[in-house]
């Protein structure tokens, strides 16, 4: 936000605090260290900010999409040496110098980046460290469990890698225990082959948001809690819960109110008419900021801790809501859109049809991050 700016129409709140005691109930339920996964600007929560939380919370370990994430997280002070980040993606051959340069962990998923990566480390007289992705089900990154034995059996003759850990990722975690349990079993027996066989241990992990709660087998040595850290749960299974607070609380500015009469249609395709007089108050957050079109009809927002129905088509910047016949709204209240004061985002999700992740991911960057 520039200096001297006017007030924010639309604002998420970031509760610090909140995320911390979602990092310690993981901690326990776990009983292992956690890799934070802060990828995509922390789900929209601001990775900086984030992961110096989590850094004072003890976290050593902290996961990226990519070395472009790994690398502002590295240079802007929020995550210096000794604190480790490990890239899920597979790098192009040109990255492989940065990851070198600025201490970044990298995934290994072919033979041919394990051999570049000896060849810009050896150049360079250093050593890159890197865990080993091992697909057991997902079908997306990763070696097949022979492609990955054969891959180890190469690292004797890279004396520039260092072997950091091995790691596969659940392909549905939350709801097809058995085909999990295909996978963890799998993984399970393929390092345990390798450890057997080198005679040395490695750091392993396998563990995403939905197998901490559904696998506790699955814990291994570290965790990769996403969704969870941020107060979301990443199922509708109420077995599968912890009490986790959410983190973010997306809010915006009432910016005017219109009295209508009956038979006034609201918004684009004029898709709701009032039944009779209404006060409908328009709020300054839309499809742009984050707040999905797929919700028209289906939302509802809090204001002055009362609820009431989002109405109309949502638009690309404002959305309309009737507050009934009689209010005490005024322009300038807040809206809470979702959050600890209004609906969870889970619950807003599944009405706009979508999930957790995406909602909060959607949070545009007009949207004002204020930590509080």
């Amino acid at each position: 936000m520039c200096p001297n700016a006017p007030e924010p129409m639309a604002e998420a709140l970031i509760r610090l605090q909140h995320l911390q005691e979602n990092a310690r109930l993981i901690r326990k339920k776990a009983g292992v260290p956690l890799m934070a996964v802060v990828k995509a600007n922390a789900y929209g929560h601001g990775a900086r900010e984030t992961a110096r939380a989590l850094l004072a919370e003890g976290i050593g370990h902290f996961g990226v999409a990519n070395i472009h994430e790994a690398i502002e997280l590295r240079t802007c002070g929020s995550l210096k040496r000794p604190a480790a980040i490990l890239s899920f993606s597979s790098p192009l051959p040109s990255q492989i110098p940065s990851y070198l340069e600025h201490g970044i962990e990298m995934t290994v998923c072919d033979p041919a980046t394990l051999r570049a990566a000896e060849a810009v480390a050896s150049g360079a007289g250093a050593t890159i460290g890197v865990h080993l992705k091992v697909d057991t089900g997902m079908g997306r990154l990763g070696l097949s469990p022979a492609e990955a034995k054969q891959v180890l059996q190469e690292l004797p003759r890279c004396p520039h890698i260092e072997l950091r850990g091995i790691y596969t990722h659940f392909a549905d975690s939350s709801f097809d225990r058995a085909f999990t349990r295909k996978q963890l079993e799998a993984f399970r027996a393929f390092t345990g082959e390798y450890e057997h066989a080198s005679g040395r241990r490695v750091l392993k992990h396998a563990a995403n948001s939905g197998a901490i709660l559904s696998e506790p087998d699955a814990t291994f040595d570290m965790v990769r809690p996403g969704i969870l850290l941020y107060g979301c749960h990443p199922s509708n299974d109420a077995h599968l819960r912890l009490d986790v607070k959410p983190v973010m609380q997306v809010e915006a500015r009432v910016v005017f109110l219109k009295t209508v009469t009956a038979g006034t249609t609201i918004s684009y395709n004029r898709t709701w008419k009032a039944a009779g007089p209404r006060i409908i108050a328009t709020i300054a957050a839309g499809y742009a900021d984050g707040y999905h079109r797929s919700l028209s009809g289906k939302a509802t927002v809090s204001i002055n801790a009362i609820t009431y129905p989002q109405v109309g088509t949502i638009t690309m910047d404002q959305i309309m809501v009737d507050l009934g016949t009689e209010s005490d709204v005024r322009v300038g209240d807040r809206a809470v859109l979702f959050g600890w004061d209004g609906m969870r985002a889970e619950e807003l999700a599944s009405r706009a049809g979508t999930i957790s992740y995406e909602l909060l991911t959607s949070v545009s960057a007009r949207v004002l991050r204020t930590v509080v």
